[in-house]
């Protein structure tokens, strides 16, 4: 700052001190924007370009398919032309849902820990929990116009058969730990069924019944050598498409910081052998509120919790 001015400044009154230092602010500001605004960018290193009416225009590129990829150790032919095709239609149409992603990408912190501590302790593959993720985008109150419910899409009349209880005060298709333990039973036996991963999990859409009759008609048991209804044509270069973008997120400009991911609830567990007839009085006097109880405990779908002589039930509470 030169002499005179600091001479002249050291005078001035507190509002023009403040007059002065707003407009020396302005004045850097301004030229900082200018010396911005006045920079050439290269344009192929923006994804916006100008239009010829002056207006910004994104421009999109296809994502690049794998080179090679697997689902639970089993080799997918991306060689096959139409293979690949699938696969980039899936990669593709999922690489640009950035808030489905994201939101995924948070919602694995909390969910992804348990899911794969249960698929470890059933003894199936990892890759499965991308299954979970088609199915319902790690939504636990997630509906399908059919009357599937909650992560891994159950319905009413199969979940019995896997185990979960399903009446209409208990809903164990909204337990992310049964429910887990109930697809890895699903998986197992259509595994030993058809004999590979891959076409267990694409019965997981359309049946085993569904698999097997067009397997038999087709006189072929592989996958990708099969031609389906167009869901489950696609049904499994979603989970791949899933698996590619979620384990390189940032290769597709996600980016969810550490920290920023939902962290599993921290619960006590109470042990519940009687009827309950009140779950708001419940809650309370368990040192919690009836919203926080069905928020950890999405299972319970009434007002009371009705206990069978013999039965049990684990809550879980906020610690």
């Amino acid at each position: 700052m030169p002499p005179f001015f600091c001479l002249n400044f050291r005078h001035m009154n507190p509002r023009t001190k403040a007059v002065v230092y707003f407009a020396s602010g302005a004045a850097i500001s301004a030229g900082i924007i200018m010396g911005i605004a006045s920079k050439k960018i290269d344009p192929a290193a923006t994804p916006v370009e100008i239009s010829e009416e002056g207006r910004p225009q994104y421009r999109w590129h296809p994502p690049h398919v794998p080179k090679a990829i697997d689902f639970c150790g089993e080799d997918v032919p991306v060689d096959k032309w139409e293979i690949r095709e699938k696969l980039d239609r899936e990669v593709l149409v999922n690489t640009y849902l950035h808030g489905t992603q994201l939101y995924i990408l948070k919602l694995s912190g909390r969910y992804f820990p348990i899911i794969e501590e249960r698929l470890k302790a059933n003894g199936v593959p990892e890759d499965l929990k991308y299954v979970c993720v088609a199915e319902s985008a790690l939504q636990q109150n997630a509906w399908s116009g059919v009357g599937a419910a909650s992560f891994w899409q159950f319905m009413k009349d199969t979940g019995p058969r896997y185990g979960l209880e399903v009446n209409d005060e208990v809903d164990e298709r909204f337990n992310v730990v049964k429910a887990t333990d109930a697809a890895c039973m699903y998986f197992k036996e259509a595994k030993a069924k058809f004999g590979t991963w891959t076409a267990a999990a694409a019965s997981y859409n359309c049946g085993m019944a569904g698999f097997a009759k067009q397997a038999e008609f087709q006189q072929a048991s592989n996958y990708y050598d099969l031609i389906f209804p167009e869901e489950t044509n696609r049904y499994v270069f979603r989970i791949l498409a899933f698996k590619y973008i979620l384990t390189n997120p940032r290769k597709f400009g996600l980016i969810v910081e550490d920290g920023e991911q939902y962290r599993p609830l921290k619960s006590r567990t109470v042990t519940v052998d009687k009827t309950v007839e009140n779950l708001t009085e419940f809650a309370l006097a368990n040192g919690t509120s009836y919203k926080m109880l069905k928020i950890y405990n999405p299972w319970l779908r009434a007002h009371k919790l009705t206990v069978k002589p013999g039965k049990s039930y684990e809550i879980a509470l906020p610690l």
